[in-house]
Parts: C-alpha cells; structure tokens; sequence
C-alpha cells in the first residue's frame, strides 16, 4: 500500500519506519527536510496542502502538534488545518485514515475510571478544539476515520521529569496520571493496518494510572532529592484504560515506567 504521514515527528517515523518494513510505500509531509531513506518527503505547509502530484493514497495517517499549547496554537494546528487536508485526501481513494487527538477530549477529573466507553465531554478549550477536530474529520470520513487518543507519551527524554523531581517540593492533592511509551504507541499505530474491523475510536495507553506525586517522589529517591509533601488526599485527575486497544489484540512492551524511566536515567 502507498501510505501517507501528515505531520512527520518522533513518533510518525516509528511508524513509518514498520510499515516500510512491511513492504509499504511511505510519504512523508511535513514543514522541514527529512532524511529518512525509507520515504519520499515532501516539504508542505498543511493548511495549504496540494497531494495531486502524489501517486493514489491507500491509508493516512495524520499526526500533527502546535508549536504552543495556547488556544490559539490548537486553533491553528488541529482545526483550521482539517479542510484543506480533507480536500486533498478526497482526491484518492482513502480506506482509512487515522488521525491522533488526545485523551484531552474525556472531561473526568476527580480520579474516575475513564475508558473508550466514556462520555466525551472536554472542561477546556483545548480539548473542545480536538473534539471539534475529531468530529469534522468523522464528518468528512464517516467510514474511513479512526481517531486515536493517546495518554502522556514519554520514552524520548527524561529531562522534564528531572526538573520536576528537582522543583517539587510539596503536591496539592493525589492526582493521575496516565501515559503510553512512545514505541508502544507506534506499534499499535502500525498494527492499525491488519485489525480487520477496526473500532472508530481507540485510547492507547499502558493502563496503569498512577498518582503523579508517587512518580516524582520516585524519582527524588533516584536522584538522592529531598522528597515532596502530599499537601492532601483529595483526587484529581482520571485513571484511563484503552479497553479496545487491548480487544485488538495488542500486546504493550512498556507497562512499568519506573523501570523505563530507571534505563533512561542510567542512559542520561
């Protein structure tokens, strides 16, 4: 199959990089030159995007990030970039396309269990700009779109959780977390393309939530810090399970991120 990748990062490349040893074609578009052998890169602005001299697209997958996480960022990248992407993938005859929003869009924040069956339901604006995305793209592709919604993704660097290690000193209440290593995360991507009867929507992440507090204090102990104070035992945040990514089939190769987050220290 010739496959396209809408947005070219870390995690685009990983996938990529299975699906080109799987025997598929891959083209790349994003906003700046690419070296990858495996692939055809072209250099595009999204919101202006023009695939006409591109030969017949069998699968996409659209993978973008703001440059900032204001309103105005999410405004721009996610939303405003749908209709000139749709009309370039309505030049070919699409079977799937698969577009990476966030667990953002789910409204819990009181450490409820959250999975593909709750209601969606964001309590900011940034996760009512996914939704909006997420609805125009199933509105433009009602049977080709799947929508993937991903926890925190880590697995590239440990340096944000250094500083939060080295800052912290007191947390306000138990709040979860949730996240999905970035190998994971592509893997099941690229598995996408042999589930026979894929769902419309699928969470991916590890299925452990744990309180964040706890993975700082962890890492405190690593570093010989002193170690925070939990200020309360009032809950905040939302515990999330991916119960059709696991439905699939798809087996996660990074569920303790204690001992990702160890090698990445050792390796630092």
């Amino acid at each position: 199959m010739h496959i396209l990748f809408i947005g070219y990062g870390k995690t685009s490349r990983r996938v990529a990089k299975q699906l080109f040893e799987q025997g598929h074609q891959i083209t790349t578009i994003s906003q700046s030159p690419k070296t990858d052998e495996f692939a055809t890169h072209l250099i595009q602005d999204v919101h202006q995007l023009n695939l006409t001299q591109i030969k017949p697209i069998d699968w996409a997958y659209v993978l973008l990030s703001p440059s900032q996480s204001s309103i105005e960022g999410y405004q721009q990248t996610y939303v405003d970039s749908v209709a000139p992407i749709v009309a370039a993938l309505k030049q070919h005859l699409v079977q799937k396309i698969v577009v990476v929003s966030s667990t953002r869009v789910y409204g819990e924040n009181k450490g409820e269990h959250t999975d593909d069956e709750s209601c969606i339901q964001p309590v900011d604006e940034q996760g009512r700009l996914l939704l909006k995305m997420e609805q125009l793209y199933q509105q433009a592709f009602p049977k080709q779109c799947i929508i993937i919604r991903p926890t925190g993704i880590y697995g590239t660097s440990v340096a944000r959780m250094i500083k939060l290690a080295e800052t912290t000193k007191s947390y306000a209440q138990i709040h979860y977390s949730n996240r999905i290593h970035i190998d994971d995360l592509a893997r099941f991507l690229a598995q996408l393309i042999h589930v026979e009867h894929p769902e419309n929507s699928y969470i991916v992440s590890n299925n452990q939530p744990i309180p964040l507090h706890e993975i700082i204090q962890w890492l405190q102990r690593q570093l010989n810090l002193p170690e925070l104070v939990l200020e309360s035992e009032a809950l905040s945040g939302k515990r999330i399970y991916a119960t059709r990514m696991a439905e699939t089939g798809f087996k996660l190769e990074h569920v303790d991120c204690f001992g990702d987050y160890l090698q990445m220290l050792g390796n630092k």
